[in-house]
C-alpha cells in the first residue's frame, strides 16, 4: 500500500514561516502530482498548491505570493513553505498525491492524515 504522512504542523504568530513535509512511502512506482490541501473549521477543503513531477506549480489565490511548495523526487516529498502567515491559513493541511504502484498501474490519488497549523499571537 502508499501511505503519506505529513509532518511540521503546529502553532505560529502572524506573519512567522513554518514548513510542512510530507513523506510518500509503500508501493511506488512513481509519483506523478502532488499537493496541499487544507480545511478549516466550518469550511470545505480547499486547494493550496500543487506541484507536477516536472516542478510546475499550482497555488490557491488566497497564499500566493507567500507560500512555496516544492519536492524532492528522491525522498518521494513534497514540502509546503509557509510565509507571512496569517489567521486566516489556520487550518488542518493535507498531502495529496497521485501515485503508480507499478509500469501497468494507472495511479490513483493518495491523501495523508493532515497536520494541523495554528496561526495566533
Amino acid at each position: 500500500q502508499v501511505q503519506l504522512v505529513e509532518s511540521g504542523g503546529g502553532l505560529v504568530q502572524p506573519g512567522g514561516s513554518l514548513r510542512l513535509s510530507c513523506a510518500a512511502s509503500g508501493n511506488i512506482f512513481s509519483i506523478n502530482a502532488m499537493g496541499w490541501y487544507r480545511q478549516a473549521p466550518g469550511k470545505e477543503r480547499e486547494l493550496v498548491a500543487t506541484i507536477t513531477s516536472g516542478g510546475l506549480t499550482n497555488y490557491g489565490d488566497s497564499v500566493k505570493g507567500r507560500f512555496t511548495i516544492f519536492r524532492d523526487n528522491a525522498k518521494n516529498t513534497v514540502y509546503l513553505q509557509m510565509n507571512s502567515a496569517k489567521p486566516e491559513d489556520t487550518a488542518v493541511y493535507y498531502c495529496n498525491a497521485h501515485v503508480q504502484r507499478s509500469r501497468y498501474d494507472g495511479g490513483m490519488y493518495y491523501w495523508g492524515k493532515g497536520t494541523l497549523v495554528t496561526v495566533s499571537s
